[in-house]
């Protein structure tokens, strides 16, 4: 017989290892597993320390979480370690995030320190501890699908406002086998509730937000520090080849921005592609950001089969591109190492660095089937033709550069003779 984890055995011979940020989610998690009687071991994770940020409302896994963390760990009478992950979430989430932004994407940090530190680094530490499996405060339901092998399938929250299943989709297989979402049925008033019944002192706490590592929330000036050429200025070119002006760095916009692109051009105009080679920002009206196909790099499959194995004519699915939009209908190609979606009505603002994800359908209770890190947007025909001409144009006026320049020390060579 399972316990209400899914795991044989009695809660109280059952080890379960808990994330605590320090917020009002994962000390939930904690209590009610502590309540139900398992055996919980909190574990806290110092992923940087930037001072002001440390005490930023709104930030996490900083010096007031880890206290706050330790508080609630106190009051559940169970034991806590705080581990120091700073090194390796530099090198797995905020210097890959600076790369991203000098290539023109426009990158999720958060999916990376899921993937990596959280589900990848953390999880093996669960296992170290002998635990069973390792619950996060994440609002997300998994559910056993196949209880013979273990195999668990993730699905949407009861409480549509918090769905986190898009800043989850890189969860791998054996990763979501492992991991419990213990609030995935639960409605965020409820969690606060719980949290005051328990005693917790972060019952009111702030949720975070934003970019966790950023001071501020201005993540521009941790781009600079790291990556100065990002802020290096340069163009501000239209669609139809005009130069409208100048910018300070591509890493202060990103595709579909409107507000803030610092040039007038008579009618509105919007980011269209950001060209990381050239060092321009490419702007055009709004019907040049429409997307109908999307190419994806670095897929995670979720859903029954293998991915390769999808029929020609693809899958009926819904996707979802942004966090703040819902899922809409959908195909799903996959062929010859490649992964595309084209979607039934195009999308604007569809960003390069981003996610995709795969929902079996726009249902509440959703099951999440995947997705991939958008590589490329294919607009309408129009478009995608002036956007090739204006890149094509710039890679031959560089190669003619060079040749320029070695024509002209030749010819002054000539003459020195």
């Amino acid at each position: 017989m399972l316990n209400s984890l899914d795991l044989p055995g009695r809660p109280e011979d059952t080890r379960i290892v808990v994330a605590m940020s320090g917020g009002v989610d994962s000390s939930v998690v904690a209590g009610l597993l502590a309540r139900e009687g398992y055996d919980v071991v909190g574990v806290t994770l110092q992923l940087y320390d930037h001072g002001a940020a440390t005490h930023r409302k709104g930030a996490c896994c900083a010096g007031q979480d880890i206290h706050d963390a330790r508080r609630v760990a106190e009051t559940l009478g169970i034991p806590h370690y705080v581990l120091d992950y700073e090194s390796r979430f530099r090198e797995a989430v905020i210097d890959p995030f600076a790369r991203s932004y000098v290539e023109g994407e426009t990158p999720i940090p958060c999916v990376a320190c899921n993937r990596t530190v959280k589900f990848s680094d953390l999880l093996a530490t669960a296992r170290d501890l002998g635990a069973a499996a390792l619950a996060t405060g994440h609002y997300v339901r998994s559910a056993l699908v196949d209880p013979a092998s273990g195999r668990r399938a993730m699905f949407r929250p009861a409480d549509a406002a918090r769905d986190q299943s898009w800043f989850l989709f890189a969860t791998t297989q054996q990763q979501l086998d492992y991991l419990r979402f213990p609030l995935g049925h639960l409605p965020k008033a409820r969690t606060r509730e719980i949290a005051r019944e328990l005693g917790l002192a972060v019952a009111e706490k702030s949720d975070s937000q934003d970019i966790c590592f950023v001071p501020q929330g201005r993540y521009s000036d941790v781009i600079a520090k790291l990556r100065p050429q990002a802020a290096e200025a340069g163009d501000i070119v239209h669609l139809d080849g005009r130069v409208l002006g100048r910018h300070e760095g591509i890493l202060h916009y990103t595709v579909g921005q409107r507000r803030g692109v610092g040039v007038a051009a008579g009618e509105p105009i919007y980011v269209v592609h950001l060209d990381a080679p050239g060092n321009r920002v490419i702007v055009g009206p709004r019907e040049a950001l429409g997307a109908s196909r999307i190419f994806l790099r670095e897929t995670n499959w979720l859903g029954e089969g293998a991915l390769e194995d999808l029929p020609a004519e693809g899958l009926a699915i819904h996707a979802k591109v942004r966090s703040t939009r819902g899922p809409a209908p959908a195909r799903l190609f996959a062929a010859g190492g490649r992964v595309h979606v084209d979607l039934e009505t195009p999308e604007s603002g569809v960003a390069p660095g981003q996610a995709c994800v795969f929902y079996a359908d726009d249902s509440e209770g959703a099951r999440v089937l995947g997705g991939g890190f958008i590589e490329r947007a294919e607009r309408e025909a129009g478009a995608e033709a002036a956007l090739a001409r204006l890149i094509a144009g710039a890679a031959a006026s560089n190669a003619r550069q060079p040749a320029a320049a070695m024509a002209r020390g030749h010819m002054a060579g000539a003459r020195a003779d």
